[in-house]
């Protein structure tokens, strides 16, 4: 089993503005329309876990575009909009008991998303590879990505692409040696 980040940041660690906005990533151009690798990488993995924040965010965009489980780690929503049942699922508990459980279900390699469920899997060091895209604009403020945790956790730089010639997109490793 394997839990993977695949995220995009400003070039000072932010993943939305203050106000959870991501106007910022939209704004990048992209005249070949090109997905820089996404659709790869869904393919690779069982399911998502997400935050209500993210889940919220992703309702504003229209089209549900997840072809993939998608469980959303929330102590506050009670209900999935119609159109998303069986699609979506509200989980609730601690990382750890999350993982057990969808591992009982079949869902081996996980997709986490979302500042706070990231931040709260990185804490239990539950997190064994992060693909971030850093997006060449300083925000500021914002949402981090990285939060305080409680040790050192130590990852190995695979590889790094240039995208679009201004996308910088790196692969790590846990490091567990």
């Amino acid at each position: 089993m394997a839990n993977y980040v695949y995220i995009a940041t400003s070039l000072d660690g932010f993943i939305a503005t203050s106000n959870g906005g991501l106007d910022w990533l939209m704004e990048i151009p992209n005249p070949e329309k090109n997905d820089y690798g996404f659709a790869d990488f869904i393919n690779g993995i069982d399911a998502l876990v997400m935050g209500r924040n993210t889940f919220e965010k992703v309702l504003t965009f229209g089209e549900w575009s997840y072809n993939k489980p998608v469980f959303v780690l929330s102590n506050s929503l009670t209900d999935i909009p119609e159109k998303l049942k069986g699609k979506a699922e509200i989980v609730k508990g601690e990382p750890k008991a999350i993982i057990t459980q969808l591992k009982t279900r079949g869902y081996d390699n996980l997709y986490i998303d979302g500042g706070k469920v990231i931040q709260s899997f990185l804490k239990e060091d539950l997190i064994d590879e992060i693909i971030i895209t850093r997006v060449p604009i300083l925000l500021g403020e914002g949402i981090p990505l990285f939060g305080d945790i409680d040790q050192s956790l130590k990852f190995k730089h695979i590889k790094t692409e240039v995208l679009n010639k201004m996308l910088v997109k790196s692969y790590y490793a846990r490091d567990r040696e």
